[in-house]
């Protein structure tokens, strides 16, 4: 049997889940390519990381710096395969759909949904799409959401996003096969990381959504914040990784019960009642 890389390439990787995945799986042995988009964020988490850490400058929505990212890895791997991408790269754009612009519901999707196809269209061939590949396929691992699944108030950019991105994955997983490439979906609930402290509602200030959104978006922080540890998930994604057999989708979400299998449950309008009485 062929042997099994143990390389790995995360996108954004600098903070949250992406920096979380990496830290473990250094620890667990790999070595770990990771995307930031700026110089001091990558002598940063390289300082943070160590020597197992390469970091790659690129944004997912610049294709020649993909490709420039995929011509690195290729002479780091020395004629080796690539044995994992975690397409982790993300942004949340949110605010009434009334209120938002096109180009911000188009610059979410260049990122969530076209930077993911984008950069896995890049690394196909390290992955096994190729002849004579010489190690055994490796696997894709998407980082979806919760709210690939379900859906909120204020955030149609986001969702769209994360239902466009799981689509999509589905389709990857059924084309990918032949090569013998897995894919799976993540989708992570609320994980403690810094994304909580970025939001800001100024700029709805003064329209009739504001106070509605301030009540919306003080749950959705405060659940953030109370949110599962970026260890644990990290850790989980690891595990994901390294099963032999994987399922198709994975959800990450404390309180599974209460927060992830109840809700699939329960019918549309029961959740619409719950967010009116929420907002």
């Amino acid at each position: 049997m062929k042997p099994k890389s143990k390389s790995v390439l995360i996108t954004g990787a600098s903070t949250g889940i992406g920096f979380g995945a990496a830290k473990e799986l250094i620890r667990r042995g790999y070595i770990v390519f990771g995307s930031v988009r700026k110089m001091e964020d990558a002598d940063r988490v390289s300082g943070e990381l160590g020597d197992h850490f390469i970091p790659l400058l690129f944004d997912v929505t610049d294709q020649a710096a993909v490709d420039r990212a995929e011509n690195e890895i290729r002479q780091h791997l020395k004629g080796q395969g690539l044995g994992t991408l975690i397409n982790n790269s993300g942004i949340s754009v949110s605010g009434p759909i009334e209120l938002l612009t096109m180009e911000e519901f188009i610059y979410n999707f260049e990122v969530n949904v076209f930077g993911t196809v984008r950069v896995t269209k890049a690394f196909l061939p390290l992955l096994g799409a190729q002849k004579d590949h010489p190690s055994r396929p490796g696997r894709i691992l998407n980082i979806s959401s919760v709210s690939g699944k379900f859906t909120a108030p204020y955030m149609a950019p986001y969702n769209g996003t994360k239902y466009a991105l799981e689509g999509i994955s589905h389709t990857m997983r059924k084309e990918f096969a032949r090569y013998g490439i897995e894919v799976v979906i993540i989708g992570p609930g609320p994980i403690q990381t810094p994304i909580w402290e970025k939001g800001s509602l100024k700029r709805f200030a003064g329209s009739s959504y504001f106070d509605s959104l301030a009540k919306f978006f003080g749950k959705l922080v405060s659940d953030g914040m109370k949110g599962m540890p970026l260890e644990e998930c990290s850790r989980r994604i690891a595990d994901i990784l390294e099963t032999e057999k994987p399922k198709t989708r994975y959800p990450i979400v404390q309180g599974k019960w209460v927060n992830w299998t109840l809700p699939s449950l329960l019918p549309d309008r029961v959740l619409d009642n719950y967010f009116k009485k929420l907002m």
